[in-house]
């Protein structure tokens, strides 16, 4: 088959979706790997090599043992990836079109049939990569389109015949499919668009009441946020006759839920993305609603409420990954603790604060650990009311605890000090 490792400069453009055969080949190739534990995940250093025989391409699904010989399963071969074998199944058979068809079944059929999403939603997680027992793989559903992330060289060689798998178990009618850059250069492949013919640039969802508009071109992520509908349906309780300010607002899911579902007095979103600004506005007009919106560094725009002496009755506070590798923990510990030092100055005494991380490297407790830390530098007492994640569409497993990568704190945030502490002066990425 065809070299998919082009260089990762090449331009964009959309292509025909790959198609390599879910079947798997009569005689494959075997890795033998060191402890590798019960995460699906190996990674080079627990990886022998190649066994004599047929030897694997990038791609190719491989037969996995340990240092004994003893049969592990099977699993997707990258030797350009730090995660040269990502197991699909384990066991001494080999997965074929059935084996991914049933997985994609059973993923449905959780967010279906046992969740009841559809009743309230159109716009759900199909299928939450090792959550699922699909590494590699995030698909969500908006309306009548499937919008994929794909993060594996061999989930993308195969992405059309599951893109099509998954249009015929959800009954959609259309699929793109997206890799982001950071990961193309990880996986050591171009990892251009795929777009099923005539798929829309831009749909609107349903959730709980509220209508949003999804555009695909140019937003974040799979195009709207499904991980937060639970607690942008929880919010709603805290905001009644309260001046909300929602922080990083993206498309304004936060903020018109305070407004719609929630009776807020008044909503201000701020994000940094002029886009998502637009947005936001055009999601307020579809529910004809009146929404504040501004177009700020988040870290300016709280520095200058504060010297204002404005305060909120509730604050939400959404940004976007602050730490995508190892190498940034230090500096996304700081802009959390920066972010979260200004966003308490801002609650009235008695108000809430709703704070979120998606950072996966990031665990709950040193986020909690960050929180109190910016409650000393404010000035502040709060009081934690839940932490809570992604809704249930995003199922974690025990043996990858890293896809239970959102925090959401809950503080009920109390008086202030006598003389509040000076307020940091760092800059915010855009808002997501």
């Amino acid at each position: 088959m065809a070299d998919d490792r082009v260089s990762v400069a090449d331009n964009r453009k959309p292509i025909a979706a790959p198609s390599r055969a879910l079947e798997p080949e009569a005689n494959l190739p075997t890795v033998r790997v060191r402890s590798p534990g019960l995460h699906t995940f190996i990674f080079k250093k627990m990886v022998v090599g190649p066994e004599p025989g047929p030897k694997p391409n990038d791609g190719d699904l491989v037969r996995v043992i340990d240092r004994d010989g003893v049969p592990l399963g099977f699993g997707l071969w990258n030797a350009r990836s730090q995660i040269p074998v990502r197991l699909i199944a384990r066991g001494t058979t080999p997965p074929d079109t059935g084996f991914w068809a049933a997985k994609i079944a059973e993923a449905v059929s959780l967010r279906r049939d046992l969740l009841g999403i559809e009743a309230i939603s159109d716009a759900y997680r199909v299928v939450h990569a090792e959550g699922d027992g699909l590494s590699g793989l995030i698909v969500d559903r908006f309306a009548d389109v499937l919008s994929a992330e794909v993060f594996s060289l061999g989930v993308y060689q195969r992405i059309g015949p599951l893109m099509e798998q998954l249009r015929s178990a959800t009954g959609t009618a259309h699929y793109r499919v997206h890799v982001d850059q950071r990961i193309a250069q990880a996986e050591a492949f171009a990892g251009r668009p795929v777009i099923s013919e005539e798929a829309p640039e831009k749909v609107e969802i349903r959730e709980n009441g509220i209508r949003y508009r999804v555009k695909f071109e140019g937003g974040h992520k799979t195009g709207f946020f499904c991980d937060q509908r639970d607690n942008r349906r929880d919010l709603t309780r805290f905001c009644r006759d309260r001046n909300v300010l929602d922080v990083c607002c993206y498309s304004g899911g936060f903020g018109l839920s305070a407004l719609v579902q929630g009776g807020a007095k008044e909503v201000t979103g701020v994000d940094l993305d002029e886009k998502a600004v637009a947005m936001a506005r055009e999601n307020a007009n579809l529910n004809q609603v009146r929404m504040g919106l501004v177009h700020a560094d988040a870290f300016g725009y709280m520095r200058q409420m504060g010297l204002n002496g404005k305060d909120f009755g509730v604050v939400v506070l959404d940004p976007p990954k602050l730490i995508g590798s190892r190498l940034e923990m230090d500096e996304g510990r700081k802009k959390y603790l920066d972010l979260n030092t200004l966003a308490l100055g801002l609650v009235e005494p008695g108000g809430l604060l709703l704070t979120c991380s998606c950072s996966g490297l990031l665990p709950a407790e040193e986020f909690l650990g960050i929180l109190r830390s910016a409650g000393r530098r404010a000035g502040r007492s709060a009081r934690i009311l839940a932490v809570t994640g992604a809704s249930a569409d995003h199922p974690v497993g025990l043996e990858a605890p890293e896809g239970a990568y959102l925090k959401a704190a809950w503080l009920l945030v109390g008086d202030r000090a006598e003389e509040p502490p000076p307020t940091p002066t760092e800059s915010a990425p855009p808002g997501d």
